[in-house]
């Protein structure tokens, strides 16, 4: 209040005018000061004693994160009946800024969205039971620790809080899928260097490895540009996605949800040509088997045989093993589902190679046409009556990583034509193999090796 005093009132009358305004200002009921309550904290606050959290490590308590964090979590506790059976995505400000409805990506799947922008591993691991095991998901979709490695945790700490974030899910159920996505790449002036990335990434594998339920997902060389950091054209910040990192992210995960069952459930309805025969009639493994190449593999297979099937001996190379009839072979790397056969990602995302074989031999020559589908990175191959063509994510595993037709994450045509010793191959019309050389005869063959692979549609037609 400003208060004007006449010329005319002298000095001592002003000021005892004024400290009878004041005086009436401090009495007045319309100017009281108001005490409020502080509001009671919620159980889904921030807790403020890091001891009260689990694990080891960072944690952040900044007022933005803290205020992010307690306005999320009150919010999804009301939330918890409507989210329940939902697929959930869980991390930090990656998987929040995907928004609640992942930008249209997933229309066919009930998601709940977990992230919290900021968070660490040890923070995933506290907020579990509410956030996530009290929804009884379907699965999680997990990518979690590049806060972490700004907040100067080492490598080991990362995974181990994330093999600790594995276990409690599966305590709560041990069948739940759990995928889990490399760390992205980002940046050194993000104090996120490549080096560090890429051994938390080997770490994570290695931690998982023995859970099959957890499917890892090379998402760090999907992304990853020349000199092995994020590329600003797809995270324009160099540690957040822009659209088209969403995309690409989505499209990589796409086909392990196919896998376990949550998405392309229909199966796939196609028309075969004239003069074409199936090789894989989409339901099971019939006309398919394993060779034994190893004396190891030959002792595996026959303790299978014995207990399982009722097959002739002599495991190797001209006797295999039959799956007639089976939806998966015993050790579950190749799995047939709604018309296609899925060379399944081996345990903690790494490299384990196993074949496949056609029952019959081709010795005539043939026209051979299939579609395949790759994960990031995924190496899987062709066995032509004996030598391999390599069949894989082309652009990231290469060898033929300058085709112009390849669709990453989607349905790619190969087709081989083999006359006499050789065969021709091309991708989606594109020449893989102008001449590649083969035996007289033999079966055919897909190869499991690192990541995930889709065949469909396999079918033959002899030539004269």
């Amino acid at each position: 209040m400003r208060l004007l005093l006449s010329p005319a009132l002298s000095l001592s009358n002003g000021l005892t005018l004024f400290a009878l305004l004041l005086a009436g200002c401090a009495t007045s009921p319309s100017t009281a000061p108001v005490k409020t309550a502080a509001a009671a904290p919620s159980k889904y606050d921030l807790p403020s004693n890091v001891d009260d959290m689990p694990g080891v490590g960072p944690t952040r308590h900044y007022k933005g994160f803290r205020e992010n964090w307690n306005k999320l979590r009150n919010l999804w506790a009301t939330r918890v009946q409507q989210d329940q059976q939902a697929i959930v995505f869980l991390g930090d400000s990656i998987t929040q800024g995907w928004h609640d409805d992942f930008d249209g990506l997933f229309p066919e799947l009930k998601t709940a969205n977990r992230g919290i922008s900021g968070d660490t591993t040890r923070g995933v691991l506290f907020r579990l039971p509410e956030d996530v095991l009290a929804l009884h998901p379907r699965a999680v979709v997990l990518l979690i620790g590049t806060n972490d490695l700004e907040e100067k945790a080492t490598p080991w700490t990362i995974a181990s809080n994330l093999r600790l974030i594995i276990d409690e899910l599966k305590r709560h159920d041990p069948a739940m899928p759990v995928i889990v996505c490399e760390i992205f790449p980002s940046s050194p002036t993000k104090n996120r260097p490549a080096y560090l990335i890429r051994r938390t990434n080997q770490l994570i594998r290695e931690l998982t490895a023995d859970q099959p339920q957890v499917t890892v997902v090379e998402t760090w060389k999907l992304f990853a540009g020349p000199q092995n950091d994020a590329k600003p054209e797809e995270f324009p910040d160099l540690l957040h996605p822009a659209n088209v990192g969403y995309v690409k992210w989505a499209g990589a995960i796409r086909p392990v949800l196919a896998t376990l069952g949550f998405l392309d459930t229909e199966r796939d309805e196609f028309t075969i040509e004239n003069d074409f025969v199936s090789l894989f009639n989409g339901r099971d493994l019939t006309g398919w088997g394993y060779h034994a190449s190893t004396p190891e593999d030959a002792e595996s297979l026959r303790k299978w045989q014995t207990s399982q099937v009722d097959a002739p001996g002599g495991l190797f190379v001209k006797e295999p093993v039959r799956f007639d009839g089976l939806t998966a072979t015993p050790d579950g790397r190749y799995v047939a589902k709604a018309g296609r056969l899925i060379v399944t990602t081996p345990g903690g995302g790494g490299r384990r190679v196993q074949q496949l074989w056609t029952t019959k031999e081709f010795p005539k020559n043939f026209v051979l046409r299939l579609q395949f589908r790759a994960t990031p990175n995924a190496d899987s191959g062709v066995y032509v009556r004996g030598p391999q063509l390599q069949c894989r994510d082309y652009l990231l595993a290469g060898p033929y990583n300058k085709l112009q037709q390849y669709k990453a994450g989607d349905w790619n045509d190969l087709e081989v034509t083999v006359t006499g010793g050789t065969a021709h191959a091309t991708c989606n019309g594109e020449v893989l193999e102008e001449a590649m050389k083969v035996p007289a005869t033999g079966p055919i063959g897909l190869e499991g090796d690192r990541g995930q692979m889709e065949y469909r549609r396999i079918r033959l037609m002899e030539l004269p």
